[in-house]
């Protein structure tokens, strides 16, 4: 089941991705409560989009070799270090979009970190 969610979380990180560095203004406008974090840099969404291409793809080598988990380690850091800062942000009050916060950046860095472990008795590296 692990491989399985960090498949489905690989996509959608490396979908989130490749818009941020190749359609970084739609990406922006698009993304609820992005508008409201300041101008748009583009330097800064396309160095933020590297990071979370790397992440999918650390989570698509666990997906796709199970000996690959600390590489999916990894990446779910960087997701769940996001995570932790939205949820910060959250509790302080200074998100609009609760909920999509909650559905969209803190529940799949969750599960990115739990998907990356290896399974009890589960065979790797």
């Amino acid at each position: 089941m692990r491989r399985q969610i960090a498949a489905v979380l690989a996509i959608l990180t490396v979908l989130n991705g490749l818009a941020m560095l190749f359609a970084g203004p739609l990406w922006y406008q698009n993304v609820p409560g992005v508008t409201e974090t300041g101008p748009f840099n583009p330097h800064f969404v396309q160095d933020v989009g590297a990071a979370f291409l790397v992440a999918g793809l650390a989570l698509a080598a666990r997906a796709w070799r199970p000996r690959y988990w600390p590489a999916a380690v990894a990446g779910a850091g960087f997701l769940a270090a996001h995570g932790l800062i939205h949820l910060a942000l959250i509790v302080s009050g200074h998100v609009h979009h609760v909920a999509f916060d909650l559905v969209a950046v803190v529940l799949p860095s969750a599960l990115a970190l739990y998907s990356a472990f290896p399974n009890q008795g589960e065979k790797y590296a």
